[in-house]
């Protein structure tokens, strides 16, 4: 992390994974129900923050409170995530995403998924504002985009804003494998559900 103690390198942790998902000053600080100004000097080490106030800047960064204390540059070394080890984030009864970005996330959120037929990844949602490329690895899946669907098939792709509500379904009789691409990182941030979830 460099010289000026441990508030700087703190600081310059909580800036970096800021800046690496595109928020500003503002946006985490109500998120966090801090402010600006507080957030301002924190990154520049010119303050402390209780554990309460790091736990709630980890979770509007979408890392853990370790994550905001390691000096472990990602950049030095490669990290193997075996797919036996995935963490599973249970869509619905007939489709399943696993988490494939290794904590904590910088530049990519990536996820793979099966959808089963007649399944669906749930309501359409939106989180945060950042871009995502929705990819079909094997069979076909359903994108409903604002209430509007779009037909994708083997090898095909399809790129959105996350702030727009959308969800995947399966109409056809074979399972789908898909993965999902999101830049900047949105986890963390809070979904919002559409009002009329999909057909």
């Amino acid at each position: 992390m460099g010289d000026g103690g441990p508030e700087v390198a703190l600081g310059t942790r909580i800036r970096e994974f800021r800046q690496a998902r595109r928020l500003s000053l503002r946006t985490l600080a109500q998120a966090t129900q801090t402010s600006p100004g507080f957030l301002s000097q924190l990154e520049r080490g010119q303050v402390n923050a209780s554990i309460g106030t790091l736990r709630k800047l980890a979770e509007g960064l979408g890392v853990t409170l370790a994550d905001l204390f390691s000096d472990e540059s990602p950049a030095i070394h490669a990290t193997v995530l075996r797919r036996s080890d995935r963490p599973e984030i249970h869509a619905s009864n007939l489709a399943s995403k696993y988490l494939l970005s290794k904590t904590p996330l910088l530049n990519l959120e990536v996820y793979a998924g099966v959808v089963r037929p007649g399944g669906n990844t749930g309501d359409p949602y939106s989180h945060g504002d950042a871009q995502e490329m929705l990819i079909v690895v094997a069979g076909s899946v359903t994108l409903v985009l604002a209430d509007i669907d779009y037909q994708l098939d083997t090898g095909d792709s399809v790129e959105y804003r996350t702030s727009i509500a959308h969800t995947v379904r399966n109409d056809g009789p074979l399972l789908a494998e898909v993965l999902w691409i999101i830049s900047p990182p949105t986890i963390g941030l809070s979904p919002t559900i559409a009002d009329s979830p999909a057909p």
